[in-house]
């Protein structure tokens, strides 16, 4: 049998050789084809490359020219301002030259006046040197003085300073002066608020707590009509008597309190505020007030209160105890006060 096979091969046509003798020529000839290609590739990529290098290196010149054209514009600009400098200081050293030799020639014929001038100033420069020794001893004194004097000023400061600690001293009496005659006064006031209490509670006495006549604060209110007639400055009959009660107690008060304690009373009119008529001899409501309260204060001394213990005052109008809106109002504005205070 395998002889029979061999007999049938050898009866056959092989193929495989040639085929693969074929299919080896083909892939030589893909092989060298690719070989060219990236060699192709490759001198390609450096021709490139080597074309960009040159561009970068013509754009890196061409920079560097183009910033040597600017130094070389900015250098032109500055030699032509240089040059324009130099004409303009060549025109200047011009004139200046023109003048000199104008001067030149002009002062040619001047020698003789600048050597005499030359001797009057030295003869000038020497009295000054002259002046300048005076003026240096005279320094000289002044300092001398000076220290005198900053000497004589040492010792006013000293003095000074003894004089601060005496006024210091003197501070500290008069202060403590003060606080005791602060607390003289108090004692003082106090003392006349106690009186004036016990003088308040003898007029409510004496004048049987009528209805018009009232305490008022730390002051004795006698209404108008008590004292006055209407628009009147002259005191009625009843406004004597009860005016006359009153005089008997201060006379009777001031025996009570010490001479050291400077006391007045002081009598203060007051009106409504309606304006007068203006056909009498008062005016307007301060002569009004004023003339009252000065009637009150003369009805006094006739009977026998010291002048030096009373005051006389004015307000017209314009101290209400209450806003004269009314009949009644107005009323108790019209009023005659008493006040016992320190003179």
């Amino acid at each position: 049998m395998a002889l029979a096979r061999s007999r049938r091969r050898a009866a056959g046509v092989d193929y495989w050789p040639g085929f693969v003798d074929a299919l080896s020529t083909l892939l030589l000839a893909i092989m060298f084809l690719l070989s060219v290609f990236v060699l192709a590739q490759f001198l390609l990529s450096r021709e490139i490359t080597g074309r960009d290098q040159v561009l970068n290196r013509l754009n890196a010149q061409i920079n560097e020219l183009t910033q040597l054209l600017a130094l070389e514009q900015s250098d032109r600009q500055d030699a032509e301002d240089q040059l324009q400098g130099l004409r303009a200081s060549l025109a200047a050293a011009e004139d200046d030259r023109s003048r000199l030799q104008q001067l030149l020639d002009a002062g040619a014929g001047q020698d003789e006046e600048a050597r005499s001038r030359i001797g009057a100033l030295s003869g000038e420069l020497e009295e000054e040197r002259v002046v300048s020794q005076r003026a240096l001893s005279q320094v000289e004194l002044l300092n001398q003085q000076i220290a005198a004097l900053r000497s004589q000023i040492g010792a006013l400061e000293a003095a000074l300073d003894v004089s601060e600690e005496r006024d210091a001293e003197a501070s500290a009496k008069i202060a403590d002066l003060g606080r005791r005659l602060n607390v003289a006064l108090a004692q003082r006031v106090q003392e006349l608020n106690r009186y004036r209490s016990d003088f308040f509670g003898r007029l409510r006495d004496i004048l049987s707590d009528r209805e018009n006549i009232r305490i008022v604060g730390d002051r004795f209110v006698f209404q108008s009509e008590v004292l006055f007639s209407s628009g009147q400055t002259e005191i009625n009959a009843a406004g004597r008597e009860e005016l006359a009660k009153l005089a008997g107690a201060l006379l009777d008060l001031e025996e009570e309190i010490p001479d050291e304690i400077a006391w007045v009373l002081r009598v203060d009119g007051h009106t409504d505020d309606i304006p007068l008529s203006g056909t009498g001899r008062l005016r307007d409501n301060w002569e009004l007030s004023t003339a009252r309260a000065t009637s009150v204060v003369k009805l006094l001394i006739e009977e026998g209160v010291p002048p030096n213990r009373l005051v006389a005052a004015g307000f017209g109008e314009f101290q209400p105890l209450e806003p004269n809106a009314s009949a009644e109002a107005r009323d108790r504005n019209r009023r005659i006060e008493l006040k016992l205070t320190e003179r």
